[in-house]
């Protein structure tokens, strides 16, 4: 019986079989004894995106003692949902998302984790429903999730790929005018200014 622990680009957590290239968490734990989630699901602001395996630690059972483990298809539906790399397992990649945001708005330092955290944590969602907002397309960087409806879908070059929990569909065109954006504002800065996150293979 799969857990609920699988979380699309709308940051939405649901109980499927597939698991996907990356882990993450949101700050602690916050499912039940039964291993079900409540009405809040998050423990903090500190949403992360983690690597499978770092260091050789393993966790079992999931859903355990200590944090909620969540898992994601890849790294574009991790930012879309509002989560950032890990400065432990991913210093590196957490180290050029930082000087990315850094450059995005023209800061004099890379913010640390927190301050990120409390400008993604407002972007994110609106009481505990995620926040969308609007923009023209063709403005908008590789990576960056839009909402046909109530279907997310990625943007790359040219095209329009359709999102599900195992992976991709062809791609359609990429859309004229403006469009739902999922991806919070501040990490759409961050991939306009040449984060590359990583994308399920089935992209193409």
């Amino acid at each position: 019986m799969p857990l609920p622990n699988r979380v699309d680009p709308f940051g939405t957590i649901a109980a499927v079989p597939e698991r996907g290239l990356f882990l993450g968490n949101r700050g602690g734990r916050f499912h039940r004894e039964d291993r079900t989630i409540g009405r809040r699901p998050w423990a903090s602001r500190q949403w992360i995106c983690c690597v499978l395996s770092f260091k050789g630690r393993r966790r079992f059972p999931l859903m355990g003692r200590g944090y909620t483990e969540l898992f994601f298809l890849d790294e574009v539906t991790a930012l879309s949902a509002g989560h950032r790399p890990c400065f432990e397992c991913r210093r590196a990649d957490a180290n050029r998302f930082a000087a990315a945001w850094a450059r995005a708005k023209g800061l004099s330092r890379p913010p640390s984790a927190p301050e990120m955290d409390a400008v993604l944590h407002e972007e994110r969602l609106i009481s505990r429903s995620k926040r969308t907002w609007r923009a023209e397309a063709a403005g908008l960087p590789d990576g960056t999730m839009i909402a046909h409806g109530d279907k997310p879908m990625a943007l790359r070059g040219n095209g329009t790929f359709a999102w599900s929990y195992a992976g991709y569909s062809p791609a359609l065109a990429r859309p004229t005018g403006e469009v739902e954006v999922i991806t919070p504002p501040s990490t759409v800065a961050v991939l306009r200014e040449g984060f590359g996150p990583v994308w399920h293979p089935s992209v193409g």
